[in-house]
């Protein structure tokens, strides 16, 4: 067995690691979604580790090159998309084969499994994923997964231990569901009501059905604090310093004091910093010609000192590149109000968003699972959508009050401005904050090990 995936416990016993509270917490790094999940969850996972399902030391050569067919296919259909006419058409087709979502209503059984879940389930019959399984099965914890296909191969492969599965869109395909969902034994953590309602219509029993919340990082929520003084103070403090920049003519406030003050324990004072947009391109560089037309149509605005721009990179060398190259061309950098937002690793990039999502006034991003952050009392400036499972979000962001849809990209800092004038992102904020879940991740632990 190679060492370095070895799950053998040293000196942790099976009871000890319970009592720890730890589980196996596993995700899959395709795209940012359900990595960004995972690590959410850092807190329950033993020793720390976030393991991916697709690209662990030791991976059989077979099992690999399954997973990055799929990885490359969608990588590549999901560029292909930016080409007019041609590529929209292409990737409507794939989105419609395989990530489709059917209209909720009217409601129906729609439990019998599709052709791309009998597929899945042909590979893991053949013993894809028997490896994975086999190598948890050493340390036999709670398996905590942010992707459907290991939790499906952790229940074929009969893993002893309980298998949750934490959802990570407002709505879901028929994929997430098993191939035979009436009996399953994977327990799903919804992050919201329709989810809830779409996994019954899956098929999926009641009882294996969990309102959770989405996972959100708990350090954006209570800061450092103990956890007796844990009163989501981080996430007051922050929304009470965005609300000075979102509403500087007191429209929204001037209306809502009293909601505002009672709900954040303290009044709304002055502005402390610039107003602050975080664009979040997607990882696979999707959409990163948007934050270069924000750059060039707030460039004055970020010289002058009234606009601050973090345009997030992620992993992607290439979206990097781009934005220096952008930036040297607008005449922008670090010292007139520009960050670019990179790491090498994927955990060092979620710590740097999540504290850099503290001091950011405006979140603007294709509706993912970033969609959920507007608990966080960020308002989502909503990209377009790429994939069903992404109208889906986009839905559910502006009938929830949560976001705004982007207007036209000519003309940013009219419709920006009428915005703030208006005090629409400051009411999108509170609306986030107070009717979006936050508890997520304390949820999901109480579920595990409750």
């Amino acid at each position: 067995m190679n060492k370095k995936f070895s799950l053998k416990m040293k000196t942790e016993t099976k009871t000890e690691n319970r009592r720890a509270r730890k589980a196996w917490v596993v995700g899959v790094n395709m795209g940012y979604g359900h990595q960004r999940t995972a690590h959410a969850l850092k807190s329950l996972a033993y020793q720390g580790r976030i393991i991916n399902a697709n690209d662990y030391p030791g991976i059989p050569p077979r099992d690999r090159k399954i997973w990055q067919e799929s990885r490359r296919f969608y990588e590549a259909i999901s560029k292909f998309k930016r080409i007019p006419m041609i590529g929209h058409a292409a990737f409507a087709v794939y989105d419609r084969l395989f990530q489709r979502i059917v209209d909720f209503y009217p409601m129906k059984d729609l439990s019998r499994a599709p052709f791309l879940t009998n597929r899945t389930y042909g590979l893991i019959q053949k013993g894809w994923g028997r490896d994975f399984v086999k190598r948890l099965e050493e340390n036999p914890l709670p398996l905590v997964t942010t992707f459907f296909i290991s939790a499906f191969m952790a229940e074929k492969f009969e893993y002893s231990e309980e298998i949750y599965l934490v959802v990570c869109d407002a709505d879901i395909s028929r994929q997430w569901a098993p191939q035979d969902p009436l009996s399953t034994r994977i327990n799903y953590c919804a992050p919201t009501a329709r989810v809830v309602e779409r996994l019954k219509l899956y098929g999926i029993p009641k009882k294996r059905i969990f309102l959770t919340g989405y996972p959100l990082p708990e350090e954006n929520i209570f800061g450092k604090l103990s956890k007796e003084k844990r009163d989501c103070a981080a996430v007051k403090s922050d929304l009470a310093n965005r609300l000075a920049n979102l509403d500087p003519n007191n429209v929204y406030l001037s209306k809502y004091c009293s909601l505002v003050n009672d709900s954040l324990c303290a009044a709304v004072g002055k502005s402390r910093r610039p107003l602050t947009i975080l664009f979040s391109a997607g990882g696979a560089g999707a959409q990163g010609e948007i934050g270069l037309a924000i750059m060039r149509q707030l460039k004055d605005r970020i010289i002058a000192g009234k606009v601050k721009l973090i345009l997030s990179a992620g992993i992607n060398e290439k979206v990097k590149k781009l934005y220096e190259n952008g930036a040297r061309e607008a005449g922008v950098d670090e010292a007139t109000g520009l960050e670019i937002l990179f790491q090498d690793s994927i955990a060092a990039y979620f710590n740097h968003f999540n504290k850099a999502l503290r001091k950011t006034d405006v979140l603007w991003t294709k509706p993912s699972e970033l969609s959920f952050y507007s608990a966080l009392g960020i308002p989502v400036v909503i990209a377009p959508p790429i994939g069903s499972q992404e109208d889906f979000n986009k839905s559910w962001l502006l009938k929830s009050g949560f976001g705004l849809e982007q207007g036209d990209l000519r003309c940013i800092g009219q419709w920006l401005d009428d915005w703030i004038d208006n005090g629409y992102l400051a009411e999108a904020a509170m609306e986030g904050f107070i009717e979006g879940e936050k508890n997520g991740v304390a949820n999901i632990k109480t579920l595990v090990f409750g």
